[in-house]
């Protein structure tokens, strides 16, 4: 499946009971202009994020949800963050994921923070440590997932 260009009014993603659906991911037009690399750096987690779910199929690919997607999502959000930011650029969110990443803690934040109840997590998270260690690296920290473009159905466009 094709990802392919969609209008977004106000940088608003319309959704129904909820989430976005579809089957098919549209990347916003703006993501492919600008070069702010926190904004590049979403880019990729959305891809990779609607990639994985794309592969998990079904009649509604933008209702699944695994450990798996939004590991690896994350994992590639932080990696493109390392690689664009350089010294002059900054973004709370992303340094800090950063820090969780090289603390070895990225899998127990992706459960800690986005976890779903029917996610298969993998046996040997280190859930005890993590907390602990938010205490003392992540106060008043604020999750965030920012997509970048809007699921919809490829046969309305």
């Amino acid at each position: 499946m094709a990802l392919l260009p969609l209008g977004v009014s106000a940088g608003e993603i319309f959704t129904r009971d909820g989430v976005t659906d579809g089957d098919t991911f549209f990347l916003a037009p703006h993501a492919m202009l600008d070069s702010d690399p926190a904004l590049q750096s979403w880019v990729t987690y959305s891809l990779m994020r609607s990639t994985c779910k794309l592969e998990m199929g079904g009649d509604n690919p933008a209702r699944n949800s695994s450990f798996d997607c939004e590991f690896k999502a994350r994992r590639h959000l932080v990696s493109s963050w390392e690689e664009k930011r350089g010294s002059e650029f900054t973004d709370a969110y992303l340094d800090a994921l950063s820090d969780v990443e090289y603390a070895g803690f990225l899998a127990e934040y992706t459960v800690f923070f986005h976890g779903k109840k029917h996610w298969v997590v993998p046996e040997g998270l280190r859930l005890d440590e993590f907390r602990e260690w938010r205490r003392d690296n992540l106060r008043g920290h604020k999750p965030r997932t920012r997509l970048v473009g809007s699921w919809n159905y490829a046969h309305n466009r």
